[in-house]
């Protein structure tokens, strides 16, 4: 057997980095105890059950390749940050009782000591129990071995899905929207401000997509004009709340698109459905760009054809218009799910959606020519896209070059979402999210493979694009001799950084290195939790206790002069470290004379006095 006794890079500092600080408690708890009760290994996958607090154990699987883990998943229902503890207890007993993981055959390998007719035995064992499994095997076998000529298409007779013969229903759609409409004019009445619409109506759209997924366009487009005409009908109440008819149109747009691509349609029909658009149009104000140029494309214009064909890549006549790629990206989704994968590449090429065009080539494992077509990578979202299937493929050498080249390229600016937009670009937490989220992945990548100085590099980029008190670590374990000149280094670039999305990890790191002056610094500002204040208080009580006494007096007097009887726990926890900070310096009796005139400006209020008292302040 071939079997694989460690997983690259499984060791607990990199569990401690995918795992929160009380998900890997908890794990290290489950582990004491005994909780993992089955540890199996089958080829590239870990196995294993955890006992919780239900009457069946928990199922972690842990996938791994040579680079180390690629997916780590539980049957429980944590969906918090990172890890959760069973999958920590799981890794826990791999790594440090590796002895107990049982070895077991992988699939290949089991299927290796069947020959012929045993393989076919269990074939028909498996769909005789799984009848749905037939078709995903008739499409296996006619994608890899086409029919002899003369001989009956597969395809022809099994796995295309017939032709529905009765129309849907569409009133069950019209109520749905109707009820969707009524809730929201309920929910702005009771002056709400979020716009449910946003969220229910894809809802809806998701059981159109449904048929569309099954090649039904003519049935979508029945219910999509139910769900569309049920939204026009009201939509003047919802208009009169601020709601914008361009946002309905762009939620319904692409699909209405996607459903027309789909149907079969004669020239009548489609003239009927683009008079419709027009007058919906009219009514809601947006528009019904992308469909309408579905309409007028469909799949036969020569231009379109010719692009297809890898004749041509000049679709647009005249200047490209903005909606191009969300109509190329609606006609990728339908080609692949036709399977039609020269059309895929030659459209994407054309259309200049490098994402997809490398991605496909990469699924269809022609890695060669994804490599000499990765110079056409625009930003990191593309090279991480990318990068990820072809570690898919096995190509990890591959995979880390393209993820490193990509880290010299710029984020996606496009992908904040529009409300977020004012944000100083140096202020979002969005910024260079894609950046990050490659320079993570890479790191790791290429920690398993056993390249340091990438894996130190990029883990020292996403550090300094997003800080945490994890990814420090990350990176002194990684620098090892280095680490004293890069910690100066990490520990500057912390103090040059103003987003208040990072204030808790530098008050973290800043009080794990016993920079007092530099964490006061990260809460000076406005923005700071309480919490947080509190505790760089805690911390520097010895060192500046003059600066935790006017730090603390002040939110605890707000509250109590503003008799805030429900946030008076809240002054008292305030109050208590000014006092602490009044004895740390020296400066009891100024403690006890602030605490008389407490008194005699507040006696009065009773729940306050009885809090105090019980402080003992």
């Amino acid at each position: 057997m071939n079997l694989i006794m460690h997983i690259a890079n499984l060791d607990e500092t990199t569990l401690r980095y995918h795992a929160t600080d009380k998900s890997f408690q908890r794990g290290e708890s489950y582990y004491q105890q005994g909780a993992v009760v089955d540890l199996c290994q089958r080829g590239n996958c870990l196995y294993g059950e955890v006992e919780g607090n239900e009457v069946e154990p928990y199922h972690v699987t842990i996938q791994f390749d040579a680079g180390g883990v690629t997916e780590a998943e539980c049957t429980c229902e944590y969906s918090f940050e990172g890890w959760c503890k069973h999958i920590v207890a799981v890794a826990l007993t791999s790594i440090r009782k590796s002895e107990t993981i049982h070895q077991r055959l992988s699939l290949n390998e089991l299927l290796d000591r069947l020959n012929h007719v045993q393989t076919q035995t269990l074939v028909q064992e498996l769909v005789a129990r799984e009848p749905d499994l037939l078709d995903r095997i008739d499409q296996f076998v006619n994608k890899i071995s086409p029919p002899i000529v003369g001989q009956v298409s597969t395809t022809e007779t099994t796995v295309t899905r017939p032709k529905r013969q009765t129309s849907v229903d569409p009133q069950p759609y019209r109520y749905q929207t109707k009820q969707m409409m009524r809730n929201c004019l309920q929910h702005w009445e009771e002056g709400w401000e979020e716009n449910p619409i946003d969220t229910d109506l894809p809802e809806i759209l998701d059981q159109v997509q449904a048929f569309i997924d099954n090649g039904d366009g003519n049935n979508a487009l029945v219910i999509l004009a139910a769900i569309t005409e049920a939204c026009i009908e009201d939509w003047d109440e919802v208009a009169d709340y601020g709601a914008e008819g361009d946002d309905l149109v762009a939620l319904l747009d692409p699909i209405w698109a996607t459903a027309v691509l789909t149907a079969e349609l004669t020239s009548s029909e489609a003239i009927d459905i683009q008079v419709n658009l027009e007058e919906w149009q009219d009514r809601l104000g947006g528009s019904f760009e992308i469909c309408s140029e579905a309409l007028r494309q469909g799949w036969d214009t020569p231009e379109l054809l010719a692009v297809l064909a890898g004749e041509s890549e000049d679709l647009w006549e005249e200047e490209r218009p903005s909606y191009a790629d969300k109509l190329a990206r609606i006609r990728l989704e339908l080609l692949n799910l036709q399977e039609r994968y020269p059309e895929y590449l030659n459209l994407a090429r054309a259309e200049d959606l490098v994402e997809e065009y490398l991605v496909m080539l990469a699924q269809l494992g022609r890695i060669a020519e994804v490599m000499a077509a990765s110079i056409r990578l625009k930003d990191a979202g593309q090279a991480l896209a990318v990068a990820k299937v072809l570690r898919e493929q096995d190509a990890l050498a591959e995979a880390l070059l393209i993820a490193k080249a990509g880290l010299d390229l710029p984020d996606r600016i496009s992908a904040a979402p529009a409300e977020h937009q004012f944000f100083n670009i140096h202020q979002s937490p969005l910024l260079d999210r894609h950046r990050y989220e490659l320079a993570d992945w890479t790191s790791e990548l290429a920690q398993g493979l056993g390249d340091q100085p990438t894996a130190l590099s990029a883990r020292i980029t996403a550090f300094k694009l997003r800080p945490s008190m994890r990814g420090y670590q990350q990176v002194r374990t990684l620098a090892g001799e280095a680490w004293q000149t890069l910690q100066a280094d990490l520990l500057q670039h912390l103090r040059t950084m103003d987003s208040w999305s990072h204030a808790e990890a530098k008050v973290q790191i800043f009080l794990h290195e016993g920079s007092i002056d530099d964490a006061i610094s990260t809460v000076t500002d406005s923005y700071a939790r309480g919490n947080l204040i509190q505790l760089v208080m805690d911390a520097a009580m010895s060192h500046r206790p003059e600066w935790v006494i006017a730090k603390a007096i002040a939110p605890a007097e707000d509250i109590m002069n503003r008799g805030k009887a429900e946030s008076y726990q809240e002054a008292i926890s305030w109050l208590t470290r000014a006092r602490r900070a009044y004895i740390q310096a020296g400066r009891e009796a100024e403690w006890q004379d602030y605490r008389a005139r407490l008194v005699s400006t507040h006696g009065r209020k009773r729940k306050l006095m009885g809090l105090i008292d019980c402080a003992d302040l």
